[in-house]
């Protein structure tokens, strides 16, 4: 039997009450419901606003953009003047097309313009003072940055001393200082809650592009034609598909199958999805075929070929530069495939063990420095631990990428071990870096020691992130027409992912040519389905009951269409086989009568907890009392009052497992609203640079960690990892609601929250501290 995968399974918890109104407000499944919380869709309105983006109401992009107009009037008046403007672009998918968006523009409205890209092997990413002194030496007037130059501040200030004019256009991160450009549009200078915010850099020079057009009158022709390319480099770059990137990817990908673009038309055919070729597949798709084929050019060819491709009006020319790179795309592939599979040797003729190297550090002569970072997420997904990948530029130099786990923060590491590099980059997921070879040995232990700081032995196995567990009776098509409507999948909105527990193998056999993939027919209380599994050939044979976890697909064969399960996780599923009992029943929920009368009665330990509780008289009963903090199970637990929230009950009774809850009906003091914060603003400033505990806050301020987030987030933080939170207001009055609850209301509540077994592996698996971030 093949060694299965050590998986963590992630199901983020959500608020039962929250779903089941969302539910009822909707009229869906609960398992849907379940997805939209976890995307952060808490409302109808949410919910209706992201599955219809087009409603979106967007604000006018020079309102949002301070410097947009005056760009637009420094454009205008060089094409007025027939000033020579240049672009300076970028070498990855989203430098490409957005450096072809805006050559095909400005050439429709009259320019004088030209690109210049800057040498992946010789000079890195971004301007450089090369290309400003070339640009001076030709006679251009105008330098127009894309996908780059927010960071380029000597390239930018040699410019402005040779009488240049500069206008950036990006969506990097924001440097301390700014460079003396101009002009300069960056989403990342907006508000966190634009819909602008989340732009890729081909999405910015989109909005320049039409700003431009509209002032010259002359939009119209141009509007499709540049939304679709917007559309391509924004897949292409992986950008969030949230706000209005959703909306204009969404209108993009109904129109590109009969794009007006020869190049595109040529690229789809090469890919086999225009609608002739492949009726039945879906717009999302043709992005992401045609996404490869673009990022293999930037990544190991010449990124004129794909500007050119994607601003000729010649089909015949198309023809050949799409051929061109369905070929460097080949070539690509099997690069990765040759580099993964050198790894994976080197990784087990090593005996490399995830949990007693903390990180993957890997470094080998001859790979293409192009394709490496592909196959470092590969790593990343197969040994589930941060991997730090990389080549020889020459004997002494090592060049690399970086792919971390959600617990690791990348740029953090290279921040901690900067004194043994060269050059580094990056942020909290991925980077890059260079460093002298015979500092590889003291680098590789210094990155061992930083993970130690931030990372638990747990923590290192390949990460599934659940959407919701649902049985195979719930797979129907009206499910998956309900699923799709989420459609564009992507960054920020990945596709589903479900579980099935208690899964039979009926038929498994290997598929491709080397029987790399599996096929396997599937059966759960009765309901038979059909499986792929992409790469899992050296698992086979699987046992024959598992819990598994997958995307929810429609599958065409010979003309007949019918719904399959795509494996991304699985788990042997033994205790199936056999259901277990509880572990003990669950509790008995009763009112809390006077204490007086109560205690003489108990014998066995006791768990006091809750906000003023009184201390109990040593005269008053012989059972052990223990206060707030259960240290072993204790056969009743007395509720003085109810904890901060329904998660602090959960975590009581996995631990003290009691037999019997009495509920009292006293209501913590909540301090008003304005002393609230201002004694949550005073504890961050006194414990600055600290992890803040939710829960320990939670029980100092008697607040839910909802609430808590919803302060923090007020107060200028952004706390990404968390789920968006209601106003602050609405929070607490969430919160008076919970402290109403009685015993009946508990007890009825407490049948969904499963056994305490169940709860507190649950909350061991979730638990966690946070960092305000974002500030």
């Amino acid at each position: 039997m093949g060694v299965l995968p050590r998986q963590r399974w992630l199901l983020p918890p959500i608020d039962p009450e929250c779903r089941d109104a969302l539910r009822r407000a909707l009229g869906c499944p609960s398992s849907l419901a379940e997805i939209y919380l976890r995307r952060g869709l808490t409302t109808p309105t949410a919910v209706r606003a992201f599955l219809e983006p087009e409603t979106l109401e967007l604000p006018p992009p020079n309102t949002v953009f301070p410097d947009l107009d005056l760009a637009v009037e420094l454009l205008q008046r060089a094409i007025a003047h027939g000033d020579k403007m240049t672009i300076c672009g970028d070498y990855d998918a989203d430098g490409m097309t957005s450096t072809a968006l805006l050559l095909r523009a400005l050439r429709h409205l009259g320019a004088d313009i030209d690109y210049e890209i800057p040498s992946r092997l010789h000079e890195g990413y971004g301007i450089n003072e090369r290309i400003v002194q070339e640009c001076y030496d030709r006679g251009v007037k105008l330098i127009l940055t894309v996908d780059n130059g927010i960071a380029a501040l000597q390239p930018i200030l040699k410019a402005r001393e040779l009488g240049l004019t500069v206008i950036v256009t990006d969506h990097h991160d924001v440097p301390p200082q700014l460079p003396p450009a101009h002009a300069i549009l960056n989403p990342k200078l907006v508000s966190p809650t634009s819909p602008y915010h989340t732009l890729a850099g081909v999405g910015m020079a989109y909005i320049l592009a039409v700003s431009l057009a509209q002032r010259l009158g002359n939009w119209r022709p141009l509007v499709r034609p540049l939304r679709e390319l917007c559309t391509l480099g924004t897949i292409a770059d992986l950008a969030p598909l949230t706000g209005v990137n959703r909306r204009w990817v969404k209108q993009g990908l109904q129109t590109l199958p009969t794009s007006p673009l020869v190049g595109v038309q040529a690229l789809m055919q090469m890919a086999r999805c225009l609608p002739e070729q492949e009726a039945s597949l879906k717009p999302t798709a043709i992005g992401f075929r045609l996404g490869p084929r673009i990022n293999a050019i930037g990544r190991i060819g010449d990124p004129q070929v794909v500007i050119e491709l994607l601003t000729t009006d010649d089909p015949a020319r198309a023809q050949k530069l799409a051929a061109l790179c369905e070929a460097t795309n080949r070539r690509r592939q099997d690069l990765c495939a040759e580099i993964e599979a050198a790894a994976i040797a080197h990784l087990e003729e090593t005996a490399f063990d995830p949990q007693q190297e903390w990180v993957l550090v890997i470094v080998q002569p001859n790979w293409h420095h192009g394709v490496i970072g592909i196959v470092a997420s590969r790593l990343v997904e197969r040994y589930g631990v941060p991997v730090f990948i990389g080549t020889y530029e020459d004997e002494t130099t090592i060049r690399g990428s970086i792919r971390g786990i959600p617990e690791f923060h990348v740029f953090e590491a290279l921040e901690a071990t900067k004194d043994l590099l060269l050059k580094y980059g990056g942020h909290k997921a991925a980077g890059g870096f260079s460093l002298r070879a015979e500092h590889l040995a003291a680098w590789r232990d210094r990155l061992r020691a930083f993970a130690q700081t931030c990372l638990k032995p747990e923590d290192l196995r390949p990460l599934v992130t659940l959407d919701a567990e649902i049985s195979f009776a719930q797979l129907t098509w009206d499910f998956y027409t309900q699923v799709e409507q989420l459609q564009p999948f992507g960054s920020e909105n990945p596709q589903p992912i479900f579980c099935s527990r208690g899964v039979k193998i009926r038929e498994q056999t290997p598929m491709g040519q080397q029987g790399e993939h599996l096929k396997l027919t599937l059966e759960q209380n009765g309901q038979q389905m059909t499986a792929k599994a992409w790469r899992w050939g050296p698992l086979l044979p699987l046992p024959t009951r598992v819990d598994i976890a997958y995307h929810l697909t429609a599958h065409t064969w010979n003309g007949e269409t019918q719904l399959e399960l795509e494996l991304k996780g699985i788990k042997p599923s033994l205790a199936w086989d056999v259901p277990e009992p509880p572990s003990h029943p669950l509790p008995s929920w009763q009112p809390l009568p006077p204490l007086t009368t109560l205690l003489p009665q108990l014998r066995d330990p006791v768990l006091l907890y809750g906000y003023g509780r009184p201390e109990v008289p040593p005269n008053l009963t012989t059972a052990r009392i223990h206060y707030d903090r259960p240290r072993d199970r204790c056969r009743t637990l007395i509720l003085w009052s109810l904890p901060p929230s329904w998660t602090h009950l959960r975590w009581l009774l996995a631990i003290a497992q009691p037999e019997i809850v009495y509920v009292g009906n006293q209501r913590p003091a909540i301090a008003p609203l304005p002393t609230l914060i201002l004694s949550i603003q005073n504890e961050l400033k006194a414990t600055a640079g600290t992890k803040v505990n939710l829960l320990a806050w939670s029980q100092t301020y008697w607040i839910a960690p909802c609430t808590l987030v919803a302060i923090l987030r007020h107060l200028g933080y952004g706390c990404e990892e968390f789920a968006p939170t209601l106003s602050m207001t609405e929070e607490l009055a969430r919160l008076q609601r919970w402290y109403q609850l009685q015993a009946k209301d508990l007890a009825r509540l407490a049948q969904t929250w499963g056994t305490a077994k169940a709860l507190k592996k649950k909350w061991l698996t979730n638990c966690r501290d946070a960092r305000p971030t974002g500030k």
